[in-house]
């Protein structure tokens, strides 16, 4: 029995979807929830889950085609028809077609070492007999895995054995495939070990890197692998080898787009329609501050270690801007507004969205309420957008309804821009990057030169309504709230 996986819809404006990657291929069996293709439309890029366990029978739209929400997009069949007409071999049927899973222990003896396999695995030297005895039921069974099983074909003739030692056999075999399952996730299945789901970026740069998943603790939330855990686990002699490469100056590497001609990514296109727009259609111009931020500095400093361990995120500067900015907000409405036509309208809440930097280009991801939330609750949703939002894992809701924007600039080493306001919103800051340099402050009194931590914020606005006066106020508000560095009680551990 087969059933049909058709394009979801993926949001209330959203009516069509861009093919850009299948992760499964005909024949892999697919678990219920597991990723099986990334789509792209207007509003996000995403996985899209399989609802059914099976294999997959054939794939009914190709890579880099647009179609309609309710197309199907491949069909999936009942893999276990084997296992019901064999029940003496039904461990080793369902072993075959699903090597990811932990109930699949049968064929992960073959393609180890040669000399091992002959030795201890009887199962798979069994594997054969009820072929021969059965031949209809078991030919599904064995489609999937044939590159798997090859390296075994020599062991039935070596030692035939009858069935009934065989089922005997199974459970050992079962006791032995759990070590060397760790490879079989970044083939293709989902979980790794016990770090829970793994995308699909993540097992490719584990694949470049050489990195077995299974042996990596993830950061990220519960428990899930980054790309920081899979870089941060590279062989021992790499790590070694890092400082000496440090030590000598690495030359920027040839893009391989160098001398060709791409055409623009789905997300791209929007993205550049939607700057022309606002652009043209609004009055945009950026004010700028220069801040103190050592007292924050030293803050969290102090209280990082402690605040990973309490929240399992790591503490940086965007939670403390993030804070100061919804604070000045509410007190300066202005500059959260929206327009309508010839109304100017102000939300009653603040819905702050992040620019985070991905693969495919710039998204907005929402941090709703972020007016109720201490630095806690802000840094905990901040990264947990920005991972999902790279690893494609956003529901499109979680990118509508950002009333203001916080972009990061300084997370690249820029000292601030003149960030774009995008409609409907009417106004945008960046932050800067965090430097040491000496500046002159006054105590007692008296000028002084001190080695402080300064940033500079840049606030771009929509000069239709909002003034200058209405900018230097919110910054200036800002500016306080940082510089006084009194965040001891709203950290939120």
């Amino acid at each position: 029995m087969s059933e049909s996986v058709s394009l979801p819809a993926l949001g209330e404006s959203v009516t069509e979807g861009t093919v850009t990657r299948w992760l499964k291929n005909v024949g892999d069996r697919v678990e219920v929830d597991e990723p099986l293709l990334e789509v792209s439309t207007d509003k996000v890029d995403t996985e899209i889950p399989s609802p059914v366990a099976g294999v997959i029978e054939a794939i009914l739209v190709q890579e880099d085609e647009t179609v309609e929400v309710g197309t199907a997009l491949v069909t999936i069949g009942d893999g276990s028809g084997g296992g019901e007409a064999a029940p003496a071999e039904a461990p080793q049927a369902e072993a075959a077609p699903a090597p990811a899973q932990e109930a699949a222990p049968a064929p992960a003896p073959a393609p180890a070492e040669p000399a091992p396999a002959a030795q201890e695995a009887p199962a798979p030297q069994q594997a054969p007999a009820p072929a021969q005895e059965a031949p209809a039921p078991a030919a599904p069974a064995q489609e999937a895995p044939a590159p798997q099983q090859a390296p075994a074909t020599p062991a039935p003739q070596q030692a035939p054995a009858a069935p009934a030692p065989q089922q005997a056999s199974a459970a050992p075999a079962a006791q032995q495939a759990p070590a060397q399952e760790a490879p079989a996730p970044q083939q293709g299945g989902s979980h790794a070990g016990t770090s829970g789901y793994v995308t699909p970026i993540v097992r490719k740069l584990a694949n470049e890197q050489g990195v077995d998943l299974a042996s990596v603790t993830g950061t990220g939330v519960g428990g899930r692998i980054r790309k920081q855990d899979v870089l941060s686990a590279g062989s021992p002699a790499a790590a070694a080898e890092a400082p000496a490469a440090k030590a000598e100056r690495q030359p920027l590497e040839t893009s391989p787009l160098r001398g060709t001609t791409q055409p623009m990514t789905r997300l791209r296109k929007v993205v550049a329609e939607r700057a022309v727009v606002s652009m043209q259609s609004t009055a945009q111009l950026t004010s700028v501050v220069e801040v103190d931020v050592t007292r924050v500095a030293r803050l969290r400093d102090r209280v990082k270690g402690t605040f990973q361990e309490k929240t399992g995120t790591k503490l940086s500067f965007l939670p403390f801007f993030a804070l100061a900015a919804v604070e000045a907000l509410r007190a300066y409405p202005i500059i959260n507004s929206t327009v309508d036509g010839d109304a100017i309208v102000y939300p009653e809440r603040e819905n702050l969205s992040i620019a985070v930097d991905t693969e495919r280009g710039l998204l907005t991801p929402v941090v709703r309420d972020a007016g109720e939330l201490d630095i806690a609750g802000l840094a905990g949703q901040i990264a947990d957008l920005a991972e999902r939002t790279r690893n494609n894992q956003l529901k499109p809701d979680e990118l509508a309804g950002g009333t203001f924007t916080l972009t990061n600039t300084g997370s690249r080493g820029a000292l601030f821009d003149t960030p774009v306001v995008f409609l409907p919103q009417t106004a945008i800051l960046g932050t800067g990057v965090v430097v040491k340099r000496p500046v002159v402050i006054s105590e007692d009194g008296s000028d002084a030169i001190a080695i402080r931590s300064m940033v500079y914020l840049a606030l771009s606005y929509d000069h239709r309504i909002i003034d200058g006066a209405d900018a230097a106020r919110f910054l200036t508000a800002v500016k306080a709230r940082l510089e006084e560095g009194d965040f001891e009680g709203d950290l939120g551990i």
